[in-house]
């Protein structure tokens, strides 16, 4: 392609983009709008990041020793929410902040120095990551799973794409986002300051509506509201909400599970416990939340055999224990307990929910139940508690 004929190709481009430049001009945007969305879309990623994170260490416990607690029992069912919660709300703001910058977008020339190229370059990587991460996410609350790659290492993997777009943006930004911060010093159209205000009603009313069709999941007299949510509180088996059933987990336990044994492995040491044994120990009751990942909590009232009683009957006196259920498939067939959650005195072997035996959806014949901890982990249908001392299983 000679020079003149490139000319030309730029001439045309620079045409096409003056015109979807007018056809996108609005008194409302600019750069003070774009700041403004922004500093809230900023603090809902920062909330989730936070979140997740720490939802991620729970579920992982080997990336990061000892930064998760048992403590308050109801600490993960408040961080999860708060996961939830936030990250729906930013789906408003998100799609605000990009109508507000969409017009740089169709700029010509789109690369006019090193300096803008790497703002482009962070944009580009900032928006699609966070469109997909938001996607994925919400997706993943109704438990639909539509794509090939396992769900929670990409969502863990982007939000750190995220987290360095985001850090690189600001930074290139930052000379324009100073100026804005309070508001713009350069005069503006008569009727700039109105239509922004208009806008930021509209994305505001927005968040306000995905705050409510979220957060109000737990409030009895409003819980109509929580469009968002796939769960609701007292619905499901024993009133409490199921999200992977026994049919599904493929798991057939006789009602009286005469031949059923929870198998605890302590070293060279194998006991076995019957049901009828288990009942027959000392038992204890605990008022813990379920906390999904999916963000719906709800409190139950437990009953069953305090882990650590169980576990020093076993032989044992300290140590992490790996969790097997009867379940024949899954993520989470298998878990790791860490140790001072399997020493907690709030974690049963539950075999009680609400004074009644568990049901076979709740993991009968016995469950286990923690303080803390992501419902996904509450193994159920248990078979055997491996207690792993000084690395060894």
């Amino acid at each position: 392609m000679d020079r003149e004929s490139t000319r030309a190709g730029g001439r045309i481009a620079a045409a096409v983009s003056a015109k979807l430049l007018d056809a996108a001009h609005s008194p409302a945007r600019g750069t003070r709008l774009s700041v403004v969305i922004g500093r809230w879309l900023a603090l809902t990623f920062a909330v989730c990041l936070v979140t997740g994170f720490y939802s991620h260490l729970l579920q992982d416990p080997s990336t990061w020793p000892g930064v998760t607690f048992s403590r308050p029992a109801w600490l993960y069912a408040v961080t999860q929410s708060v996961h939830i919660v936030a990250g729906t709300v930013s789906i408003p703001l998100l799609l605000g902040k990009l109508w507000a910058v969409y017009p740089e977008l169709l700029r010509w020339p789109p690369v006019t120095s090193v300096l803008h190229g790497l703002e482009r370059v962070s944009i580009a990587v900032l928006v699609s990551a966070s469109l997909v991460e938001v996607t994925i996410g919400v997706i993943n609350t109704f438990q639909w799973y539509p794509w090939p790659f396992p769900f929670r290492e990409t969502h863990f993997a982007l939000a750190w794409v995220i987290l360095g777009s985001l850090l690189i943006h600001v930074a290139v930004k930052y000379p324009k986002i100073a100026a804005h911060w309070r508001g713009s010093r350069a005069a503006s159209a008569p009727d700039a300051g109105r239509a922004r205000r208009r806008v930021l009603a509209l994305v505001g009313a927005a968040a306000a509506a995905a705050f409510v069709g979220t957060a109000s999941e737990n409030v009895p007299a409003v819980r109509a509201l929580a469009v968002f949510t796939p769960r609701r509180p007292g619905r499901g088996s024993q009133g409490l909400a199921v999200n992977r059933t026994a049919e599904a987990a493929g798991v057939a336990v006789p009602a009286d599970a005469a031949d059923w044994r929870l198998r605890v492995v302590v070293g060279e040491r194998v006991s076995e416990f019957s049901l009828a044994e288990l009942a027959a120990r000392p038992q204890a009751e605990r008022s813990l939340p379920i906390a999904c990942v999916e963000g719906w909590v709800q409190d139950a009232a437990w009953g069953g055999v305090p882990l650590a009683g169980l576990l020093e009957a076993a032989g044992a006196s300290a140590g992490d224990v790996v969790v097997e259920s009867l379940e024949r498939a899954g993520n989470y067939r298998m878990t790791i307990l860490p140790e001072r959650f399997a020493w907690d005195p709030l974690t049963l072997v539950a075999l009680r929910l609400g004074g009644e035996p568990l049901s076979l959806d709740h993991g009968f014949p016995a469950r286990l139940i923690a303080p803390g901890r992501p419902g996904v982990l509450q193994t159920k249908w248990l078979a055997e508690l491996r207690v792993i001392t000084g690395g060894k299983a």
